[in-house]
């Protein structure tokens, strides 16, 4: 039993880590390892918003500290965001559904992870105060519905989209998943508190290692290619077991 724990523990701080690094709070990471450990969605859900909550704010604060944040950046997409991952929050969905989309999304941080995508200054190129809102607000529902803080959307949309260079991205999508993070977890209070497993101090101190150094790394243009590849390796095996079982 305390050998699992550990094995666990270890897992949760290194996802922490690499997902703080390129400023996302890792609830993918977590929801992956819980859904292969048999955890019940009604604990996976609160839980992973709350060990989100601790590593993207660590993650904030690094690449802030480092110049990356731009706040005219963020705003279009928190304004929509936040009331949106609210009301996710306050819906259930059947655990057949949720397993599906949350295997999506899993996919989804795959790419995110392996594919570091790089851009030149000049392409950058402003966005629309309706793209932001419209693209914030889609994410945040989606968010609060499955219990993670949107960054995995949100980071390869902006990418894709040229909005932002990569540490402005990951910048911007640490203090979105924090807010969204904030917005689901005190909207699944409302609908009638929330539940955590006996171990969960210890799993949230175990990302905030993680997520502090990971933070710290990340903003120093760190980069862990390899290690990234095996995390993405074991999140394949947790969306497929999500997907057929």
């Amino acid at each position: 039993m305390m050998s699992s724990l550990v094995v666990l523990l270890l897992f949760l701080a290194i996802i922490a880590f690499l997902y703080s690094s390129v400023g996302h709070g890792g609830a993918s990471g977590y929801l992956a390892v819980m859904a292969i450990m048999g955890v019940a969605p009604a604990i996976m859900k609160p839980s992973a918003l709350v060990m989100n909550l601790a590593v993207s704010l660590f993650s904030f604060i690094g690449f802030y500290r480092a110049g990356h944040f731009k706040l005219k950046l963020f705003l279009p997409f928190a304004l929509a965001s936040v009331p949106m991952a609210y009301l996710g929050g306050t819906m259930t969905l059947s655990d057949s559904i949720y397993k599906k989309i949350l295997a999506l999304c899993i996919l989804i941080s795959i790419a995110r992870l392996v594919f570091q995508f790089r851009q030149k200054e000049e392409e950058i190129r402003p966005i629309s105060s309706f793209a932001g809102i419209l693209s914030g607000g889609s994410i945040g529902l989606l968010s609060g519905m499955i219990g993670i803080g949107g960054g995995i959307i949100l980071s390869p949309l902006m990418l894709l989209m040229r909005w932002a260079s990569l540490k402005q991205t990951a910048a911007v999508s640490a203090l979105f998943i924090f807010v969204n993070s904030l917005s689901g977890l005190y909207g699944q209070i409302q609908k009638g508190g929330i539940q955590v497993s006996d171990d969960f101090q210890w799993s949230v101190a175990a990302t905030i290692v993680g997520g502090l150094l990971g933070s710290y790394y990340g903003s120093q243009k760190f980069n862990v290619p390899t290690l990234r590849y095996l995390l993405a390796i074991g999140l394949v095996i947790a969306s497929a077991k999500l997907i057929f079982t």
